[in-house]
C-alpha cells in the first residue's frame, strides 16, 4: 500500500530588504533561529498573526517565535505555495 505524502510546504522567497537582512546574519545561532522559524511558516503559512492593513498592498502577517526571539513580516500568494519575507528581525 502507498504511502500517503506529507502536505506540500510553501517556498519561500525573500524581498530585496528581507535578502539584505539574510546577508548580514553572522552568528550560526541566529541563522538556526530563523531557519526553524521559516520551516514552520513554510509547513503552515497561516500560523502568523494577520497585521490590519488596507486592501489595496499585500496582506502581511508576522510570525513571532518568543523563544527563538525571531520575527518575521511575510505575505503569502494566493494559491499558498509562495511566501515572501518582507522582514526579518533576531
Amino acid at each position: 500500500m502507498p504511502r500517503p505524502h506529507s502536505p506540500r510546504r510553501a517556498r519561500i522567497t525573500f524581498s530585496d530588504s528581507a535578502a539584505k537582512q539574510l546577508e548580514s546574519l553572522t552568528s550560526e545561532a541566529d541563522i538556526h533561529a530563523l531557519d526553524r522559524a521559516l520551516v514552520v511558516i513554510s509547513v503552515d503559512p497561516d500560523v502568523g498573526e494577520p497585521i490590519p492593513g488596507t486592501a489595496a498592498g499585500p496582506r502581511l502577517r508576522q510570525y513571532a517565535d518568543d523563544v527563538e526571539r525571531v520575527r518575521i513580516l511575510y505575505w503569502v500568494s494566493v494559491l499558498q505555495t509562495v511566501v515572501v519575507v518582507a522582514y526579518l528581525e533576531v
